[in-house]
């Protein structure tokens, strides 16, 4: 289990090993669900899916993890290490930071070209690593829930698990902004904007926050400039505001330092439960991380966490696709749908009783809140 990554990814699905008409067929279907977001992984994934010596990269890579964002996130890293090949002006957050156009003609061509340059380093990349995004925009939908909490059990203990490098245990640190709602916060180097709908409770503070731990099965410490490196390597290179603001928040968690535990989600999480408890209430959050374990790993989660709630009063803030992870409480009934948002869900438990309200639903990295609800 592994910090939130991007949802057009589903490694969670652990089927037989995959064919070379597969992987094109994969980065086929990328191409049309990224063309909006992310156009250049777009056009580049068009010409992977018409290339089977490109498409066959993704066999390098461990089963569970040949998706088409893989590949690309380690020509990514390629590409932040060396700007100053033909291929990186073609990437919009580097061609920003050199002050340089995109050439003319297709990305594809210096895709290739670049990859068989770098082939050794890049199937090396693709045998060993992992995507590992850590999205702080969720951070905004997870405010207005924590201040409800809050305003229920007093100050808490946060609990992130699948935390990655921990950015998202930084929100006392970031400053915010809902449209409508208003702002919280002022003079971070991190700014996090929300456009909301319905009524969500936004405070005009942040919440009082005593401790912070992250739990995750292999967690990246940025102060290493390689992790650093890939954790930028997994946001889509179009997306430049987002890749500017991770490069602040790492340089917080840098400044700051951040608890982040190696574990197992099932196994470890009650055991950081009852630590937090010791020092405020207890609040675990997950965000585009359940999707990564199978069915049955899903159901001994909510398991361990009801085994927690049984002995001391807790609460899950959860920002998961109903879709991919129907064994969780609380989330909405709907048919399956490529637009389908991400629900976000308060899990209480309270006196040993549990109750799940589905709050919102929302963008998978927190760009909107539609608020559905405030719970009694």
């Amino acid at each position: 289990m592994r910090g939130g990554r991007d949802p057009i990814s589903r490694p969670g699905d652990h089927g037989p090993a995959l064919d070379v008409a597969t992987c094109q067929r994969m980065f086929g279907d990328f191409a049309r669900h990224s063309a909006t977001a992310a156009p250049l992984y777009g056009e580049l994934s068009d010409g992977v899916a018409d290339d089977p010596e490109l498409a066959a990269l993704l066999l390098t890579a461990p089963v569970v993890q040949r998706q088409p964002v893989l590949l690309f996130a380690c020509v990514h890293w390629l590409v932040l290490a060396h700007p100053d090949e033909p291929l990186a002006a073609f990437y919009p957050n580097v061609a920003a930071r050199l002050g340089v156009e995109r050439p003319p003609g297709p990305a594809i061509e210096a895709f290739r070209a670049f990859c068989g340059d770098h082939a050794a380093d890049l199937r090396r990349l693709l045998s060993t690593r992992r995507t590992q995004t850590n999205e702080i925009g969720r951070t905004a939908l997870f405010l207005p829930v924590f201040a409800l909490v809050e305003r229920d059990a007093g100050p808490f203990a946060h609990v992130d698990v699948g935390a990655s490098a921990g950015l998202n245990l930084l929100h006392p640190f970031y400053d915010f902004s809902y449209e409508p709602g208003g702002e919280i916060g002022s003079g971070s180097t991190v700014r996090i904007t929300c456009g909301t709908r319905g009524q969500p409770p936004i405070p005009s503070t942040r919440p009082t926050v005593v401790s912070g731990t992250g739990l995750d099965a292999t967690p990246i410490d940025v102060r290493d400039p390689d992790q650093a490196r890939w954790l930028e390597a997994c946001v889509w290179p179009d997306q430049v505001e987002r890749f500017e603001r991770l490069a602040a928040a790492v340089a917080i968690a840098v400044r700051e330092g951040v608890d982040v535990r190696r574990g197992d989600a099932v196994t470890d999480v009650g055991a950081l439960v009852a630590e937090a408890a010791a020092v405020g209430h207890p609040v675990v959050t997950t965000s585009w991380v359940l999707n990564y374990l199978t069915s049955a790993q899903r159901l001994a989660f909510v398991a361990a966490l009801d085994a927690a709630g049984a002995e001391r009063d807790l609460s899950w803030v959860y920002a998961e696709n109903p879709t991919l992870c129907p064994e969780l409480p609380g989330g909405p009934v709907r048919p399956p749908s490529a637009s389908d948002p991400t629900a976000l869900v308060l899990v209480r438990w309270r006196g040993g009783r549990r109750e799940a309200v589905h709050v919102a639903d929302t963008h998978p990295h927190g760009r909107w809140l539609h608020w559905l609800g405030t719970p009694t």
